[in-house]
């Protein structure tokens, strides 16, 4: 009784920003039983760039779509204009300007400090928009924020911006920190038509040996890969 008490006090001291936070879903179309597909989206959210992974998909000829952000943009020069050099493969798409939650409030999000109001968040998602026109000559169209959580204000205002939010339906390194073999698991048991989330900007963990490793195993198993922008997509805000 006494633990069950405890437990209760603990709810209802929980702050009201944690019940609100929303993590979108997304998905693309089958491809079919012949024609499997997935949508690979990787987040840069700042440090360098795992050439592991990009080298992967480069020398594969793998189309993906990233979401950068300026602070991104900004330390990894040389990687930016081999991105633009392949916009047959890469759509580039907006995390941000600082890689801030989406989130109305004080509390942390996974130990991020949230953007507190509507006027930053707006700030932030017109910071890391104007980073990728002035960087690759692109309006971006997507907007995934730090941690991909939302508070319900905050993606109503994202979406009144003129962005569809990125969403994902398959973790595939869980902010690169799991093992490579365990993330080489997750990807390469991808299924039709899922929308999978990994990180392109942590050389130093192991995780990104395994995302490239999963990868080429989808490509083994004859899994086509789409960009965003070039398939028909899913959305659900509401989990």
């Amino acid at each position: 009784m006494r633990l069950w008490f405890i437990l209760v006090l603990l709810a209802l001291a929980s702050p009201a920003v944690t019940k609100d936070l929303r993590e979108p879903r997304l998905t693309i179309a089958k491809g079919g039983s012949g024609h499997p597909q997935v949508a690979l989206t990787f987040d840069a959210c700042s440090g360098g760039v795992d050439e592991r992974i990009l080298k992967t998909l480069v020398d594969n000829r793998i189309p993906a779509t990233l979401f950068v952000t300026r602070r991104w943009l900004v330390r990894n020069g040389p990687t930016v204009k081999l991105l633009a050099a392949h916009p047959d493969l890469f759509e580039i798409e907006n995390h941000g300007s600082n890689h801030v939650p989406a989130v109305v409030g004080d509390k942390p999000v996974f130990g991020i400090k949230p953007a507190g109001t509507l006027a930053n968040v707006r700030a932030e998602v017109e910071g890391g928009a104007s980073a990728i026109t002035a960087d690759f000559g692109v309006q971006a169209g997507w907007y995934r924020d730090a941690t991909a959580r939302y508070s319900s204000d905050a993606l109503d205002l994202i979406k009144s911006m003129g962005f569809r939010i990125g969403g994902y339906s398959l973790s595939g390194d869980y902010g690169a920190t799991v093992p490579a073999a365990k993330a080489e698991r997750i990807i390469g048991n991808a299924r039709d038509g899922d929308v999978i989330i990994a990180h392109i900007n942590q050389p130093g963990r192991a995780s990104g040996a395994g995302v490239a490793r999963g990868v080429l195993a989808l490509k083994a198993k004859g899994y086509a890969f789409r960009r965003l922008d070039e398939v028909d997509t899913k959305e659900d805000d509401r989990r």
